[in-house]
């Protein structure tokens, strides 16, 4: 271009400053097109046709266009004017409106917005795990009588949103939704939470409103992917866990590389501290005698072992097995069932299969010449990361399968086995979340579906998650009502109801009682009742002991409509089954006499005769015992418990219980005493 000017001139010089004005002047025309069509008019996906806003509250509305740009909002007869800020963020808030509709919400700029169908009514946000997330036709299951259930569905003033499952390293202001808001018919019920499905028709039932529900859950996750990452902070035990928090967070998305090389290396620190690896023979070689191993009866799980209780590691289990000579020598599968979570097995000193996937069916394949004549050593070994562990199959699906004469014969490996405790997971730093789970990440939950929907206009939550943190229930005492508060904080909507459910009954059923972390993370949903403007829905009578997804959701709904009923609008109601007033215990003589609040019409056995009662001495060793009602009192003693000091109710993963207030509410598991329990760290 300068050797242009050098050989040209003037002339060419003043003909190129007019050819660059006209570059650079079209180049601003395309940047503030272009900024423009980025900038276009948008708000966030919780806003839609067949919206649901709340009634009697001030309305926020709120979006994204152009820096400065004017916009109006017109809602009901209504207009508000406001300018987007330098970030192009803008926001208005309508008055109060009672319950109405449907009405146009139109949002105007450079472009037009133009939502239909609008309802003012109830907005809830149902949040938690899989069983809030499970839908009334889900791959879990279906609810109890769903066909009729979808059939008789025509509410077309209850409103569905689902959120998508996302997770954020910070808090995110856009999300995707997974459809928008959808009127409830017999088609769209079907894939919506059957737990907030039946909540919202016992409320649209009951006040005669419209009702929009929310939902943002995600099956298998504990309290802290959905707890804000300040209020996790301020937690003064908790915080030593976030070292590398503000890192992790930060790379979540490039986590997916790093993780196989995190993992790899926790591994190898891991059989590094596993007793089974590190003896001179090891514990997987079939010279092993195990005389000095403990014995157990598999299949089961053991957190029903009561000394194990809420372990969290490596067990190592192994039994002798003996086959004839025809058996031996061929080609066999394996059957083990499932187990919780991860397994490395080993026949005759030869590993046959791993598998780290604790849903998954553990079939191996057993190659030829690995079965002999006699006596055969099957060892596996176990580890578990959190929550329950062990065998958690049917008895009949342990079991080797071999081909004779070309049938299939079976070898039951169900009954006796010997285990030994390989490496305590207390001893190392916390495993690496598999690339898989990264949504498990403490935030990034919040970050990704909660924060999106702030400041939308909600009347409360509805909670169902526990499950996840039944192996550091005592943690969860402190962890809970933080997320409740920090929730609270961030919406400033003041301490709106929060409604949450007490885990249902799943696991084994104790011959003797027992210590068991599922009864201490009950008891900590029961202290969260302190929080205040909240409710809990107990459902250890409508569980499964044999389904960690129970499929009565309709009772489930009905409760927790119960509780807002009176804690969300005030109605002078029994919302709750029995819950033992603390420190009402009163000992008389051999027996223990219990108070209840919530029992005030009296209360009721279903059945000959109350069951679920326990009664230990200062020995602490609990028995069984007997107990009945008077008046809206229980009373509780065992012959040969001469000084009773304390007292348990369905203290258990799946107890028998069955106590009941007149309203034919359950009773909340509880206990009198505050003895350390088995998810106590200081234990």
């Amino acid at each position: 271009m300068f050797g242009l000017l050098k050989k040209y001139g003037k002339r060419s010089e003043s003909c190129l400053r007019v050819i660059l004005s006209a570059f650079f002047l079209i180049y601003t025309f395309y940047v503030e097109a272009q900024n423009d069509i980025n900038s276009e008019l948008k708000l966030p996906p919780v806003f839609g046709d067949h919206m649901i806003l709340q009634r009697n509250q001030d309305i926020p509305v709120w979006g994204w266009a152009s820096a400065g740009e004017s916009i109006m909002v017109e809602l009901c007869g209504r207009k508000l004017k406001t300018k987007a800020d330098e970030n192009g963020e803008w926001m208005v808030r309508f008055d109060p409106l009672p319950e109405s509709g449907p009405f146009d919400l139109v949002i105007s700029g450079k472009n037009t917005l133009r939502f239909q169908d609008v309802l003012i009514g109830e907005v809830w946000i149902c949040s938690g795990q899989s069983n809030m997330d499970m839908t009334v036709d889900s791959a879990w299951g279906k609810v109890l009588n769903a066909e009729k259930e979808a059939q008789d569905a025509n509410y077309p003033q209850i409103r569905f949103f689902n959120t998508r499952h996302s997770f954020s390293g910070s808090p995110e202001r856009e999300f995707e939704s997974n459809g928008g808001w959808t009127p409830c018919s017999p088609d769209s019920v079907k894939s919506f939470s059957a737990t907030a499905y039946f909540f919202g028709r016992h409320i649209h039932k009951n006040l005669r409103v419209p009702v929009g529900l929310i939902r943002a859950a995600w099956g298998g996750t504990p309290i802290e992917p959905w707890t804000p990452l300040p209020a996790l902070r301020e937690i003064p035990w908790f915080s030593s866990r976030l070292e590398n928090i503000d890192e992790v967070l930060e790379n979540l998305e490039g986590y997916k590389e790093k993780y196989p090389d995190l993992l790899k290396a926790w591994m190898k620190k891991l059989e590094e501290n596993d007793p089974g690896y590190q003896s001179q023979i090891k514990w997987f070689d079939p010279s092993i005698a195990a005389t000095d191993w403990e014995e157990i009866n598999l299949p089961s799980l053991w957190d029903d072992m009561g000394n194990l209780g809420s372990f969290d590691g490596v067990i190592w289990f192994t039994r002798n097995f003996d086959l004839p000579a025809d058996y031996a020598e061929k080609k066999a599968c394996l059957h083990l069932g499932t187990i919780d979570d991860e397994d490395f097995t080993w026949i005759n000193g030869r590993q046959i299969g791993e598998s780290h996937l604790f849903i998954a069916k553990r079939d191996y394949e057993v190659p030829e010449g690995v079965l002999k004549p006699g006596r055969n050593v099957i060892t596996v070994r176990a580890l578990d990361t959190g929550g329950h562990g062990g065998f958690s199959g049917a008895a009949e699906n342990m079991k080797l399968e071999i081909p004779v004469e070309g049938e299939s014969r079976f070898v039951s490996l169900s009954g006796k086995w010997k285990y030994r405790l390989g490496c305590n997971l207390k001893t190392l730093p916390q495993r690496p979340i598999p690339v898989e789970f990264a949504h498990m990440t403490p935030s990034a939950l919040y970050n990704g579906m909660i924060a999106p929907l702030i400041p939308y206009a909600v009347k409360g939550v509805i909670w169902y998650q526990g499950e996840s943190n039944a192996a550091r229930a005592f943690e969860y005492r402190t962890l809970f009502p933080a997320m409740i508060k920090s929730w609270r904080k961030n919406w400033a909507q003041g301490d709106f109801p929060f409604l949450f459910v007490q885990i249902a009954n799943y696991g084994a059923t104790p011959e003797n009682p027992v210590e068991n972390d599922w009864a201490e993370l009950r008891e900590a949903q029961l202290l969260a009742l302190s929080t205040s403007n909240t409710a809990m829905a107990v459902t250890i009578d409508i569980g499964d002991c044999k389904d960690i997804h129970p499929r009565n959701k309709q009772d489930l709904g009905y409760r927790l409509g119960l509780g807002a009923q009176a804690i969300a609008y005030g109605e002078k109601i029994v919302h709750s089954g029995p819950i033992y007033r603390k420190n009402s215990m009163k000992i008389e003589g051999k027996k223990i006499r219990l108070e209840f609040d919530h029992a005030e019409n009296g209360l009721m056995a279903k059945g000959e005769k109350l069951k679920g009662f326990s009664i230990a001495g200062n020995d602490k060793y609990f028995v069984w015992a007997k107990a009945e009602i008077d008046e809206s009192s229980v009373i509780v003693w065992q012959d040969e418990v001469h000084e009773p000091v304390a007292v348990r109710y369905g203290w258990a993963a799946c107890p028998e219980c069955n106590l009941y207030n007149k309203e034919g509410l359950p009773a909340s598991p509880f206990r009198t005493d505050s003895w350390k329990g088995i998810t106590d760290p200081e234990r």
